[in-house]
């Protein structure tokens, strides 16, 4: 009688018990626009950009000021990674080739681009669930406002801010944050 009792009470107790490790930012796997897998844990130990583009946006040149600093700062330190979406007025309609392509040809993008995502609504994808959902990156709640907004992510692996889409990326507050001279 006494082990049934014990063993009625540990499989009572032991799913409030349990607790469901958080996904971190370098748990995620992702398309790249080529459709290979892209492991964000590759990236640990840098800091890292998350920009959501389009190709027909007010704000599209600034894959020019991206691209710059990725050119001045990328490397074993920092870098940027880019989710091409479709979430705002259809500014991102192209193919993966077709965004690749204008990318490459208008702006000389060598930083990685992924593939295109859902930023917002319910099809976001998980990557963005976290970076937008306090209760996963334990940082802030925060609602993708437009294209080109911007998450930093320490070397950790920790959302450390969220720049609106406007604020240009060679902002002072960014180069700041990449050089650490906050």
């Amino acid at each position: 009688m006494k082990i049934k009792t014990v063993l009625i009470a540990i499989l009572f107790v032991l799913p409030f018990t349990m607790v469901s490790a958080q996904t971190g930012f370098y748990d995620f796997t992702v398309k790249t626009l080529g459709g290979e897998d892209f492991n964000l844990s590759s990236l640990e130990g840098k800091k890292v950009m998350v920009v959501n583009t389009a190709s027909k946006c007010g704000l599209t040149p600034q894959y020019e000021q991206l691209q710059a600093i990725y050119e001045q700062y990328g490397g074993d330190d920092f870098v940027i990674i880019g989710f091409p979406a479709n979430n705002f007025m259809n500014q991102e309609p192209g193919t993966a080739e077709e965004i690749r392509e204008f990318c490459s040809v208008n702006y000389g993008v060598t930083f990685p681009m992924m593939a295109k995502i859902s930023v917002k609504g319910d099809d976001q994808h998980p990557l963005y669930q976290w970076l937008t959902q306090k209760d996963k990156n334990g940082f802030k709640d925060s609602k993708v406002q437009w294209n080109f907004q911007k998450y930093l992510i320490s070397p950790e692996g920790e959302l450390q801010k969220v720049i609106p889409p406007k604020t240009k990326p060679d902002d002072p507050e960014i180069i700041a944050w990449i050089t650490g001279e906050e």
